[in-house]
């Protein structure tokens, strides 16, 4: 029984850190949007390759499913907001 908890803890922490990057992959795409000549120089390089590296295969198998939203020129993700909202309740399920 304390190996279940052990290993459910780990869990709960490993989501816990993939919301972190979903995050940061939220504020990189923002920065990116409202300055698009911005690139990530000097230590920020490496931590968005890994971000980007992390977050894109989620993404991009819920995008398989759940496409873009349009509302006039404008699309809107709803990839992002799923598997956020997901990842919440698998937590919530965890604890």
């Amino acid at each position: 029984m304390n190996s279940l908890v052990n290993f459910t803890s780990w869990v709960i922490f490993a989501l816990n850190i993939f919301l972190l990057a979903l995050f940061a992959r939220l504020v990189l795409d923002y920065i990116r949007l409202f300055r698009p000549s911005w690139r990530p120089r000097g230590i920020i390089m490496p931590l968005a390759e890994m971000i980007y590296m992390v977050t894109d295969k989620p993404l991009a198998f819920i995008r398989r499913f759940i496409p873009p939203l349009r509302m006039g020129p404008v699309a809107l993700d709803l990839s992002f907001i799923v598997l956020f909202f997901g990842i919440q309740i698998l937590i919530g399920i965890l604890r």
